[in-house]
């Protein structure tokens, strides 16, 4: 960036505004001064011309062989300086106020070819005391004389001298109106964002509750600016409770697996322990360390998912099959306490494959330790555009308080906080079936809680607990085993 932009680009807004208005304002006053004076000044030199042109024709048949007139009272009743030149300049004949000396160079001669060349004599600024116009010609067919006529310009020179004054006038008093107007308008357009500055440095301060006062029957740039910004802070404030909010909870979670383990340790220290005692007595903390660290990789979790958006693609079916799969070689005693109903055709849903197998390996950890056996997954496609996977148990299911808070952080029911969890399960879920734009449904016993944009099918009716993930499908997902 050059200095001068530099210094530009620190000059306050309006002053720029008004700076730019005007230089705009003054190009076209100019452009328009310009076309005038062309124009004025075009029309005065086509009447003096036509003024040269008849006193030629007049003056021309006059010329004899030796150069000078043969009829000098019609030569003078024409009014106008003239002249007969030689090549050389010399000045052969001559009447009306022109003399003996050439009123044109030899050089300005040798300019005139086959037709007549028309000269100004005389500055125009300052001005001249002779000013002509002259128009200069061969005199009859001879080529070694030439007819010089011309015309004072003292009227057509007042004339343009005079116009020049009044559109210098005139254009200044214009640019001085318009940098005016243009000041007061922009001083007027940017006051509401002065405004909105004071205000926002009000909000800084401290005053998050404050908003920008937009006026609510106006619908312009500013207005909207204001608008969006009072969305801005309304959602940085929104996120801002959810941080506390999870802070919170997360101290409160992790607060009694830190104080058990504290505990633990200085009822170790307590007195000398023999090598078994030390052995179980690391076991028991290892235990509490595995709580501790799945606690702290579910919040990881959580933290990762509400900093983005999913991205990628899968196929339903296939990602089912692979998950079961997996929970079955890991854990070959209860197999068969879990039954899967898949379609044969692929369900591409727009959720990658690692995101889509943490939504289902959380609704079943969430279903094996507070439901009951059997356990069933099923997918389907129940209306056109949108896949549907279910994971229901015959456990006691959740209480009808639980439901409808039930995706949120930590919230867990009286009788379910001895067994392992952090009540942070349902809360991953729903944020990655949320960002996917699907719907999250809890159903158990006739009651329901949806969570995420509606989709148009029905819920689940029965007395299983049952949790529904409904996604979008799109074109086609990449190919991935099916697992067995």
């Amino acid at each position: 960036m050059t200095p001068v932009r530099t210094r530009v680009s620190r000059l306050p807004l309006r002053i720029r505004l008004v700076a730019g208005f005007s230089a705009a304002t003054f190009v076209v006053l100019l452009a328009a001064g310009v076309f005038v004076y062309w124009r004025v000044d075009y029309a005065l030199d086509r009447g003096l011309d036509t003024e040269l042109a008849q006193a030629s024709q007049a003056l021309d048949p006059l010329i004899g062989t030796d150069g000078t007139v043969t009829n000098r009272s019609a030569a003078e009743a024409t009014g106008v300086a003239w002249q007969v030149l030689a090549s050389d300049g010399t000045v052969l004949d001559h009447g009306g106020p022109a003399g003996t000396t050439p009123m044109v160079s030899v050089r300005q001669l040798g300019r005139v070819r086959d037709s007549p060349h028309t000269y100004n004599v005389g500055d125009f600024l300052p001005a001249a005391h002779q000013p002509y116009r002259l128009r200069v010609a061969h005199a009859g067919s001879s080529p070694q004389r030439y007819l010089l006529v011309g015309v004072r310009r003292d009227h057509r020179d007042e004339a343009l001298r005079e116009l020049l004054v009044q559109l210098s006038l005139a254009g200044l008093g214009a640019l001085l109106v318009t940098a005016f107007v243009g000041e007061r308008l922009a001083r007027a357009a940017l006051r509401p964002v002065e405004r909105y500055r004071r205000r926002a440095a009000a909000i800084a301060a401290g005053n998050a509750e404050l908003r920008l006062d937009v006026p609510p029957l106006r619908d312009d740039e500013i207005t909207r600016l204001g608008h969006t910004f009072n969305d801005m802070l309304s959602s940085l404030e929104e996120a801002l409770d959810r941080e506390r909010q999870f802070v919170s909870d997360a101290s409160h979670e992790l607060r009694t697996p830190v104080t058990l383990l504290t505990s633990r340790v200085q009822l170790a220290l307590r007195r000398p322990r023999s090598q078994r005692e030390h052995e179980h007595i690391l076991t028991e903390l290892k235990v509490d360390l595995d709580r501790l660290a799945g606690l702290a990789e579910q919040l990881l979790q959580v933290g990762r998912v509400d900093s983005g958006t999913v991205v990628g693609s899968s196929n339903l079916v296939a990602v089912i099959g692979r998950v079961i799969n997996q929970r079955r070689l890991a854990d070959p005693a209860d197999a068969g306490d879990v039954s899967v109903t898949r379609p044969s055709h692929p369900l591409p849903v727009g959720v990658a494959d690692f995101e889509l197998e943490r939504i289902l390996t959380n609704l079943l950890d969430n279903a094996v330790a507070h439901g009951a056996p059997p356990f069933q997954v099923a997918a389907d496609e129940p209306s056109p555009g949108w896949a549907r996977m279910t994971v229901s148990d015959f456990g006691a299911g959740m209480p009808p308080a639980l439901l409808a808070t039930g995706t949120q952080r930590f919230a867990r029911a009286d009788d379910a906080r001895p067994r392992p969890g952090a009540g942070l399960g349902l809360s991953l879920v729903d944020a990655l079936v949320g960002q996917a734009g699907g719907e999250l449904r809890l159903c158990h016993d006739g009651r329901h809680s949806s969570h995420g944009r509606p989709a148009p099918v029905p819920c689940a009716h029965g007395p299983e607990m049952t949790v529904t993930v409904l996604l979008p499908t799109i074109a086609e997902a990449p190919e991935t085993p099916a697992g067995t």
